[in-house]
């Protein structure tokens, strides 16, 4: 009977029954069939039924904390041995490219040390595609840049890191100045070459697009690329000049381009978790948040 709780547990999540199959290494009728017999069990009909698409009941929801607490009372009951369970679940995570390359490898290694056989399908995407998808449940969880019209209540934001801009051109565009410590302006940058854009349909493009407005600043249209890390060396190559998250991109340990003064305060992103309340309860789930915490600490930009 505990596996008809744990797949009633994984079908209230997914909202599917083939999705919940999916997950549990199930057929679609096997799900269902468990669900019906824990509905005879119980006395009650768990999930309203529409045609493919099933939602929690009101007795569902009634029991749903209920069933949560059996199943992790069971689990805590076989000792050492049950973490084998959920380890079997496999993890949809979706992460931006600079996530990717920089926070994820180290808190997946933080992370295998707890679950070592789960199964994780890292999922590509601009945060805008990301959001869409966590909250459609084809994702369990995502790292993304903060969407700037807000939450949905049914999701939940984990801070991780703030991000800030900066202006940069290739070095050897940039005419020292006669401080050596000053930098050259982006205002007197922007007429003499082309910008390379941060793509307009991501959330960090448009905070570079909205900056340019704010300060009346007039580009010379070059490219526009999804990738933060492909525009640093588009620069350093002497293709144009960028502005550009700094923290996660390594823009400082490039010797081919030169920072560039902005005017008023630079833009900046924030970087954070973004997942749905109810796979909070997945013990992979807060462990995994867990270690992107951990690992963006040591990525966090000085004060």
């Amino acid at each position: 009977m505990i596996r008809y709780f744990q797949t009633f547990l994984v079908a209230a999540e997914t909202a599917s029954f083939s999705a919940a199959g999916a997950r549990l290494g199930l057929t679609q009728s096997a799900v269902s069939m468990q669900i019906r017999r824990l509905e005879e069990e119980l006395g009650c009909q768990l999930f309203d039924r529409t045609g493919k698409s099933v939602a929690l009941s009101e007795d569902g929801r009634r029991l749903l904390d209920d069933a949560t607490r059996f199943v992790a009372l069971y689990a805590s009951m076989k000792g050492a041995g049950s973490r084998a369970q959920p380890d079997l679940a496999p993890l949809d995570l979706g992460a931006v490219s600079t996530v990717q390359s920089t926070l994820l490898p180290k808190a997946m290694q933080r992370f295998r040390a707890g679950f070592p056989n789960t199964h994780v399908n890292v999922v590509p995407g601009m945060s805008t595609q990301l959001l869409t998808q966590v909250d459609a449940r084809e994702l369990d969880i995502a790292v993304l840049v903060r969407p700037r019209l807000g939450i949905p209540p049914e999701l939940k934001w984990v801070h991780l890191l703030n991000e800030p801009f900066v202006a940069i051109a290739p070095a050897g565009a940039v005419a020292p100045a006669q401080d050596s410590a000053a930098l050259a302006d982006l205002a007197d940058i922007l007429p003499t070459m082309p910008f390379i854009r941060y793509n307009r349909h991501s959330t960090g493009g448009q905070l570079v697009d909205r900056y340019l407005r704010r300060h009346r600043l007039w580009v010379r249209e070059g490219m526009e690329l999804d990738e933060p890390a492909v525009i640093l060396q588009m620069v350093a190559e002497g293709l144009g000049c960028a502005i550009l998250p700094a923290a996660l991109v390594p823009v400082h340990a490039t010797p081919q381009v030169a920072l560039l003064r902005m005017p008023g305060p630079p833009p900046q992103r924030e970087i954070g978790v973004l997942v749905r309340q109810t796979a909070l309860r997945r013990e992979s789930v807060a462990a995994l948040i867990e270690a992107l915490e951990a690992e963006s600490a040591r990525w966090r930009a000085p004060a």
